[in-house]
């Protein structure tokens, strides 16, 4: 998200702070946040997310949202199998859909996550980074890099080159957005760099994530966007229980299965 959006906020908010109307909006879907110490463990991983700090709260980094747990399942039963490929993730914050899928056997080639510069969001991913790197499949390379939305891609770009150079074509085989629509004003920008970092290959992929606290007309927006660009989209199935494997923190089945239902995800690929 670029400077120039802090001060504007999604049509869904009005004049209330979002994070607060998040909290109320999960609180009335009988969700409760994860979690409620900053922290939380996927697994192998301890993720931590940004301090109350600069534009952490602003930019709703230092929560943890339900889409990147959905993502974090779908990756546990391979129904995101993005083995030997290069993946990009935008607004990562924690990071748990890229580092889970830096752990795992199959796992990319590469792993680039990026999130704003500001101190508080950028030190917390690099200290998420370091925190797990011992847990780091050994054919995957993973890098940090600093990024706002619609600006220059090319150090992304370059950081691929550099970590792949036998890569085949120009950008990235998947990429990663989860809990990014809720901001409108940022769309445009975030389908520029969408169409910047993709590889375009009818085998390239992205996978985004929203909360069912950002509203359809939101989402439609920005799918409408996207289909500007290029890119068709196909919503994924979200089933009712959880099926993943993992100990996720203190949350339980019961609990897991609530983020799930109230989350949604789908696909965009380029169009043929």
């Amino acid at each position: 998200m670029s400077d120039k959006e802090l001060g504007s906020r999604s049509s869904t908010t009005g004049s209330q702070d979002p994070e607060d109307y998040l909290a109320e909006s999960l609180s009335l879907l009988g969700v409760e946040a994860v979690p409620s110490d900053n922290s939380l463990s996927y697994g192998p991983l301890k993720l931590s997310v940004a301090s109350k700090l600069g534009k952490a709260n602003t930019l709703l980094a230092d929560q943890f949202f339900s889409p990147s747990l959905v993502f974090g399942e779908l990756i546990e039963r391979k129904r995101i199998v993005l083995e030997g490929l290069t993946v990009l993730e935008l607004g990562a914050g924690a990071a748990l859909p890229s580092l889970l899928l830096s752990v795992i056997p199959a796992a990319p080639s590469l792993v680039t996550i990026t999130d704003h510069p500001d101190p508080s969001i950028f030190m917390n991913l690099q200290d998420n980074l370091r925190r797990n790197a011992n847990l780091r499949s050994g054919s995957c390379k993973v890098s940090c890099l600093p990024y706002i939305w619609g600006e220059d891609p090319e150090p992304l770009l370059k950081e691929a080159r550099r970590l792949n150079p036998n890569q085949q074509g120009k950008g990235y085989d998947a990429m990663i957005l989860s809990d990014l629509l809720y901001f409108d004003s940022s769309h445009r920008d975030l389908i520029k760099s969408l169409t910047l970092l993709l590889r375009r290959h009818p085998s390239s992929v992205a996978y985004v994530g929203a909360g069912i606290y950002t509203s359809e007309a939101t989402c439609s927006s920005f799918f409408s966007l996207a289909e500007e660009a290029g890119l068709a989209k196909e919503e994924g199935q979200v089933e009712p229980d959880w099926l993943g494997t993992m100990v996720i923190g203190r949350l339980s089945r019961e609990d897991l299965a609530k983020h799930k239902a109230n989350s949604r995800w789908w696909t965009l690929r380029w169009m043929s």
